[in-house]
């Protein structure tokens, strides 16, 4: 009976998500004494909130610097990084050992001010040296010993688990450069994993030999963060490190090329006009001011100097090695993905190309999708499941659980759909043709027209592609438009477009949005309700990627590219329009106007993903 009660006790106390103390009188009724060993709960497959790991006054918390087996600083030792430790009072009382989660990031120390003054100047003409660029004034340490963050210690120590924190490579109290997507920045968080589970030294200093062991650890690690903090267990991961069991990344950043470029094209992330990877560096360059100058020389000044090629766009050597979609041969630990259709910052190719090759490797993979902006992570009852499962082993069936979650367009954030995969597993590719109507509004649809001939536009960067989408005459922008749906359509996947076209000079930007119109403007619209995707194509690149070929003016080229992944309901009467720009004000180098590009109406298509089909489509609009 005592220990029946004792279970009800903790039970009914862990339901609430709010951590309080509990009356000394219900203890003692309960049986607790001071040799009563307190360990974790679970009930419907996650672990519960522990009142006896829930008052912060008894956690303990403590810092040291786990040795690597890098030198990025060129100081002839060893990169030794900063860590902090969130954990129960009973790990070190009782003897309790516990699963770890664990968050690294290169912005916990601070970052330098988000100044315009250090971004590329993007009025540059496409393939000339661009203008230089001013760097920042040197990041000033945020933060005190022996925290270096309280991010998700709240959540998750009163639920059983400790909490780890590391600033990154030249980061905070972290030797090192940073080096944006280097082998180190996958090295340093391994070396975290490592000395939890026994097999790397730390030491109470910096530069000291008092060694500190994680004896209450249990072996198990699972990694979490949202962005750049998103994108560090996904680099963990892929050295395939024994004991990170289980990661949720949340808007991770996969590969520095597609968050830099875009198809052969300098391409700048949503809100960041003029960021690049050298810019990205002197942001979070945080770490000690006397190896600042050696690192600024050798990460910044020449391997990035002489790797990014803002000239061409193209892919290269040096953005493969910041691609981790080609370091996955060790990935191993159970990935659940989440991500916003409507993040333009980290744009939603990112988790899907990582999940859908983890998925296709025979890890334990799903996907959480929702259709706000940039982060967003899964519903907590989702994240407690799969930690609970990988990380303490409760055979909770999570891994057979839906493969999907979407929330829909009205829906909260907590109440994602189930699908059995994404892409919808019903979706199906749906080729539309173009017919003319330049500078009005063309027309789209499955049947092709015979003999529509070529349209032109003129490129002027002074326009953004919200007021070409409205516009209802205008010769900057082509744009092709379907029937108004008669019912709803579901597009779940990548769309695809082909242009054949021609310039006038040797080098223009291609952009292309995929819009849903009538346009809605007022303070009730959604972030669903305009723009359906997005894509950039450089066509000098319309054969390879890692080369650029200059255009012939007047010659007639044809380029292929994705569309961003959606999963979007377009409602009843609305149409689906394709609209076609060359520069696109909110992303792309700025050259100055007057570019032309000729369409090629018949050489030129959209692919859709839609969920039944063309027979769904074709019943939807006519």
């Amino acid at each position: 009976m005592k220990n029946n009660f004792l279970i009800l006790l903790l039970l009914v106390v862990a339901s609430s998500l709010t951590a309080q103390r509990v009356p000394s009188r219900l203890l003692d009724k309960a049986g607790i004494t001071a040799n009563t060993k307190i360990g974790p709960v679970f009930k419907d497959g996650e672990a519960q909130v522990v009142p006896a790991f829930s008052n912060p006054d008894d956690w303990i918390t403590h810092d040291l610097w786990v040795e690597t087996g890098f030198d990025t600083d060129g100081n002839g030792k060893p990169d030794r990084m900063h860590v902090d430790v969130t954990r129960p009072k009973q790990t070190e009382t009782d003897g309790l050992k516990l699963p770890i989660i664990y968050n690294t990031s290169p912005y916990f120390a601070g970052v330098a001010s988000e100044d315009i003054d250090i971004m590329w100047n993007v009025k540059h003409e496409i393939g000339e040296t661009p203008p230089k660029r001013l760097h920042p004034q040197g990041i000033q340490r945020q933060g005190e010993r022996p925290v270096i963050s309280k991010n998700l210690v709240g959540q998750w120590v009163p639920r059983g688990y400790i909490i780890v924190h590391s600033s990154s490579p030249g980061t905070g109290l972290s030797d090192g450069a940073p080096t944006v997507g280097g082998p180190n920045e996958s090295l340093a968080p391994k070396a975290v994993i490592d000395w939890l589970c026994g097999r790397a030294k730390g030491y109470s200093s910096r530069t000291g030999k008092e060694e500190v062991k994680a004896f209450w650890s249990t072996g198990k690690v699972g990694m979490t963060g949202t962005s750049y903090n998103g994108t560090l267990p996904i680099a963990a991961a892929c050295t395939g490190v024994k004991g990170l069991e289980a990661i949720i990344p949340v808007a991770p950043n996969t590969s520095y090329y597609h968050y830099y470029r875009s198809n052969g094209l300098v391409r700048h992330p949503g809100g960041y006009l003029g960021e690049d990877i050298d810019v990205l560096y002197d942001f979070i360059h945080s770490g000690d001011e006397a190896n600042r100058s050696h690192n600024d020389r050798t990460v910044r000044d020449t391997e990035m100097k002489q790797g990014m090629d803002r000239e061409t766009g193209d892919y290269n050597e040096f953005w493969a090695g910041r691609d981790y979609l080609n370091q996955m041969k060790n990935f191993k630990a159970a990935l659940l993905m989440s991500h916003g259709f409507n993040d333009w910052n980290v744009m939603p190719e990112h988790s899907y190309r990582i999940y859908k090759a983890a998925k296709e490797m025979g890890v334990p993979s799903q996907i959480y999708y929702h259709q706000r902006g940039h982060g967003g992570p899964p519903p907590m009852s989702m994240m407690n499941k799969w930690f609970t499962r990988y990380l303490h082993g409760i055979e909770n069936k999570v891994e057979d659980s839906p493969k999907s979650w979407i929330v829909r367009e009205t829906d909260k954030l907590e109440n994602p759909t189930p699908y059995d995969d994404y892409p919808h597993p019903k979706a199906a590719p749906v080729t539309l043709h173009l017919s003319k109507g330049a500078p009005g509004r063309g027309g789209m649809s499955t049947s092709p027209a015979a003999n529509q001939g070529t349209e032109t536009l003129v490129d002027n960067y002074s326009f953004d592609g919200a007021s070409l989408a409205i516009a209802e005459y205008t010769d900057h922008r082509l744009i092709y438009v379907t029937p108004k749906l008669k019912a709803p359509v579901h597009l779940s996947g990548v769309a695809k477009v082909t242009v054949e076209l021609a310039s006038n000079k040797p080098a223009a930007n291609l952009s292309v949005w995929l819009v849903s119109l009538p346009w809605k403007e007022g303070r009730r619209t959604k972030i669903t309700d305009n723009v359906i995707t997005r894509g950039w194509a450089d066509p000098q690149n319309q054969t390879s990627m890692r080369e650029s070929t200059a255009l012939e003016p007047g010659k007639f080229y044809t380029i292929t590219f994705d569309l961003q992944p959606d999963d979007q309901i377009i409602p009843k009467g609305q149409q689906i329009g394709l609209l076609i720009m060359s520069s696109d004000r909110e992303y792309t180098l700025w050259p100055k106007p007057g570019t032309e590009l000729t369409v090629d109406l018949g050489g030129t298509t959209l692919e859709l993903p839609v969920v039944g089909g063309k027979a769904q489509f074709e019943s939807s609009t006519k």
